[in-house]
C-alpha cells in the first residue's frame, strides 16, 4: 500500500523551509499519540500553540495563555518565554516562564479553554527555575522540567502530578561552570530517549551553535554522561549558500513509526547581511540521523528541497496567516494580542460577522499575525467613525521592538473630514474623502512586494485608488538592534482612539497579482529554486489564496499568467489544495514569446467553481529535455 493512501499527496512528499514562516522563536516539539504540536517564546504577543499530523502542514490551535492576565505585562521582550505543551494523565499542560518564574496553564481540550498561570516554586537549593525550559517524559510517565536559570546553572527537576517541582533533582552545573563557561550559555536545554538512552542537547547562545549529551542512566553525575558534540551537520558543503545560518535552539527530536527521527528549530534569516533578520527566528524542519556509536546528527538547513516525513497532513493548509471573516464564537488562535488586554476591549459578538476592537486607553490596541513572508496583500473591510487625527484604524505591519510602524488607516484630517492615510516613520500620504457621501465603512489593502509596501483604498472592494507613493521598509525587515527585542515582525489589525469594527481580515488575495518568485514550498529537478528556468513535472505553492465569501462576494472565471519562453513552451496546471489529490482548476498553454526576456500574458477559463481560501499550486508539464518558460506573476478575474 502507497503513502498516498494513507492520505500524503504526491506534492506533500518534499518540504523546503521554514514550515512556519515567520517568528517562532525557542520552539519544542512534542508528539501526542499521531499528533504534533510546537510552541515557544512568544514574548510580548500571546503565545500560539501549532498542531500537525505530518511536522510540514501546521495550524494555530490554541492561545494557552490569556491576554487577559493580570501578570503579562506589556512591552517589548516582556511576555512569554520559551513555552511547551505537553499531555499527562488526561490533561494538556503548558509551561512557559514569565520574568523568570517559571508558570504552567492547563485544559482538557487543547482547543478549549485553558486555566490562568500558576506559578511554579523552586525546589530547596535550586536558585530559581528561570527561562527557555522544557518538559521530558520518561517511559513511566515520570515528568521532568529541563532546568536553566543564569549562565551555570543547569539542572534536571522531577515534577508531581500537580505540576510542582517534587522528587528528584539532578544537579548539572558542572556542564558550564564559571569563569570560563566552556559552553558561553548553555541555554535551552531539551531532552529525549532513544534505545534506552538520555540525551541532552543545548544551545551555546544566540549567535548559534547547539551541544548534544547521552547518558545510559538518568544522573547529575557528570561521569555518567558522554559528549558528542555538534548536533546539526556543520560540515554540509552547502552550508556557507544557506539563508538561515548557525543553527541551535533546537527541540528534542521525535521518532516516527517508520524508525526517522525529525527535529523543529528556529533560525533567522540571516544571509545577503541579514536581509530579513526582521522577520524573527522562522520555524525550521530537519531530519536526525544516529551514528553506529548512538550520536545524533541533524541536516543543516541548506536551500534544498528535503523529503518530508511519510506521513499524512490531514487536510490541513501550509502555515501562513489565513483570511478571517469573523463569523466564529470565538477568536481563530492565529490572532495574537500585543501584551495584556483585558477581554472588553475585543467582541465578536456586538456585531454579528463583525470583531470590533477598542483602543487601550490613550494606546492602540492591535490583533496581530506572523509576518514571514515577502509579497502577499493583506485587506480588510472596516466601520470607523474618526472625530480628531489621533482616532485611527486600519493595517499594520512593525517591528518587534514596537519603534517601526507601517501603518494603512482610516481617519480624519484636521478639519474633520475623512481620510485614508499611509504612513511610515517621517513619510505620509493620504487620499481625501475615500468614501462617497462620507460613509465610514471603507476598505484597505496592503500589498507587499519584497521591501516595497502599497497602499489601497476602496469603497467597495473592487474599485482601488493608491494612498500616495509606495514605501521602503527594507530597514525594518533587516537587522534591529537589541536582537529586535527577540521578536519577529507582526501584521495585523489596529484601533487607536475610538472604536472600530472589522468585518474581515484577508492575507492573500486572488485578485491581486501574485508574485510567482516568493513560493511558500515547491519541487524542482535540482533541488534548489528557481523561477526562471521551470522544467516538467516541477510545481509551487502559493499559500493562504482567498478567492471570495458571502462577505467578499467575489468568484474567478478565469486565470491569468504573465509568462515568457523562446522554446515550444508548456502548460501550467493549476490545483487547489495540493497536486494531482487536489482539485484542477485550470489548464494554461504557454507558448513561445520570442524570447526569455520578453513577457506575455496568457488567460484562461477556469474548469470548476471556486470559492473560500485555499493553498495555490501551480505544475509545470512539457517536454522533458528543455527549458519550459519562466513566470512572473498570476492573477484570478471574476465574472
Amino acid at each position: 500500500m502507497g503513502y498516498h493512501a494513507f492520505g500524503q499527496s504526491p506534492s506533500f512528499k518534499t518540504h523546503m523551509n521554514p514550515v512556519i514562516p515567520g517568528d517562532h522563536p525557542d520552539c519544542t516539539l512534542t508528539k501526542i499519540g499521531k499528533h504534533f504540536y510546537t510552541a515557544g517564546s512568544s514574548f510580548n504577543p500571546t503565545p500560539v500553540i501549532y498542531h500537525s499530523t505530518d511536522l510540514v502542514h501546521w495550524e494555530a490551535v490554541a492561545q494557552p495563555v490569556s491576554a487577559e492576565w493580570v501578570n503579562y505585562g506589556d512591552s517589548p521582550a516582556g511576555g512569554c518565554w520559551g513555552g511547551q505543551v505537553v499531555y499527562r494523565k488526561g490533561k494538556y499542560w503548558y509551561f512557559f516562564s514569565r520574568s523568570n518564574v517559571m508558570h504552567f496553564t492547563t485544559a482538557d481540550d487543547i482547543r478549549g479553554t485553558w486555566s490562568l498561570p500558576t506559578a511554579m516554586s523552586a525546589p530547596p537549593g535550586v536558585p530559581g527555575l528561570g527561562y527557555d525550559n522544557s518538559i521530558f517524559i520518561d517511559d513511566d510517565s515520570t515528568w521532568y522540567l529541563v532546568v536553566k536559570n543564569g549562565r551555570e546553572n543547569n539542572w534536571i527537576v522531577q515534577l508531581g502530578d500537580n505540576g510542582q517541582p517534587q522528587g528528584a533533582v539532578y544537579d548539572l552545573r558542572w556542564l558550564n561552570p564559571a569563569p570560563t563557561y566552556p559552553f558561553s550559555w548553555a541555554e535551552g536545554p531539551v531532552m529525549w530517549k532513544y534505545k534506552g538512552f538520555y540525551y541532552y542537547s543545548f544551545g551555546l547562545n544566540v549567535g548559534g551553535g547547539q551541544k548534544v549529551f547521552r547518558s545510559a542512566t538518568l544522573t547529575g553525575d557528570q561521569n555518567a554522561w558522554i559528549e558528542f558534540g555538534d548536533f546539526f551537520n556543520l560540515s554540509d558543503p552547502l552550508a556557507p549558500e544557506a539563508l538561515f545560518r548557525n543553527p541551535n535552539h533546537n527541540s528534542a527530536t521525535v521518532m516516527l513509526d517508520d524508525s526517522t527521527h525529525w527535529v523543529v528549530h528556529p533560525l533567522w534569516r540571516s544571509a545577503n547581511n541579514n536581509e530579513w533578520y526582521g522577520q524573527g527566528r522562522q520555524g525550521l524542519l530537519n531530519q536526525v540521523r544516529y551514528s553506529a556509536n548512538g550520536k545524533p546528527t541533524a541536516d543543516y538547513p541548506t536551500n534544498v528541497q528535503r523529503n518530508a516525513p511519510l506521513l499524512p497532513s490531514s487536510g490541513i493548509p501550509w502555515m501562513v496567516p489565513h483570511s478571517d471573516f469573523f463569523d466564529s464564537e470565538k477568536l481563530n488562535p492565529e490572532w495574537s494580542f500585543l501584551g495584556q488586554t483585558p477581554s472588553s476591549l475585543s467582541s465578536l459578538t456586538k456585531r454579528s460577522g463583525w470583531l470590533t476592537l477598542s483602543p487601550k486607553g490613550r494606546n492602540p490596541n492591535t490583533v496581530i499575525k506572523n509576518d514571514g513572508e515577502h509579497n502577499y496583500s493583506l485587506m480588510t473591510k472596516l466601520d470607523f467613525a474618526a472625530q480628531s487625527v489621533t482616532d485611527q484604524t486600519g493595517l499594520w505591519i512593525f517591528n518587534g521592538l514596537q519603534t517601526l510602524r507601517a501603518k494603512l488607516y482610516s481617519s480624519v484630517d484636521s478639519s474633520g473630514n475623512k481620510i485614508v492615510a499611509f504612513s511610515y516613520k517621517t513619510n505620509t500620504s493620504q487620499v481625501n474623502s475615500p468614501v462617497a457621501g462620507g460613509g465610514t465603512i471603507v476598505w484597505l489593502k496592503l500589498v507587499r512586494v519584497n521591501h516595497v509596501l502599497t497602499g489601497y483604498c476602496s469603497s467597495n472592494g473592487y474599485d482601488w485608488v493608491q494612498v500616495g507613493a509606495a514605501l521602503n521598509v527594507a530597514d525594518m525587515d533587516g537587522l534591529q538592534p537589541d536582537y529586535n527585542a527577540w521578536t519577529g515582525n507582526r501584521q495585523g489589525l489596529f484601533v487607536q482612539g475610538k472604536s472600530a469594527d472589522f468585518d474581515c481580515y484577508v492575507y492573500r488575495d486572488a485578485y491581486t497579482p501574485i508574485l510567482t518568485g516568493y513560493p511558500a514550498n515547491l519541487y524542482s529537478r535540482t533541488g534548489i529554486y528557481t523561477m526562471d528556468d521551470i522544467r516538467d513535472r516541477e510545481w509551487v505553492l502559493y499559500a493562504g489564496v482567498e478567492f471570495g465569501s458571502t462577505d467578499y462576494p467575489r468568484e474567478p472565471s478565469s486565470v491569468a499568467i504573465s509568462a515568457s519562453s523562446a522554446t515550444a513552451g508548456g502548460v501550467v496546471e493549476v490545483w487547489l489544495d495540493s497536486v494531482d489529490t487536489g482539485t484542477k482548476i485550470a489548464e494554461c498553454p504557454i507558448g513561445n514569446t520570442g524570447s526569455w526576456s520578453t513577457f506575455a500574458t496568457f488567460t484562461v477559463d477556469l474548469l470548476a467553481p471556486v470559492s473560500g481560501n485555499h493553498d495555490v499550486y501551480l505544475k509545470f508539464k512539457g517536454a522533458a529535455s528543455e527549458r519550459l518558460f519562466s513566470l512572473q506573476w498570476l492573477t484570478f478575474m471574476d465574472k
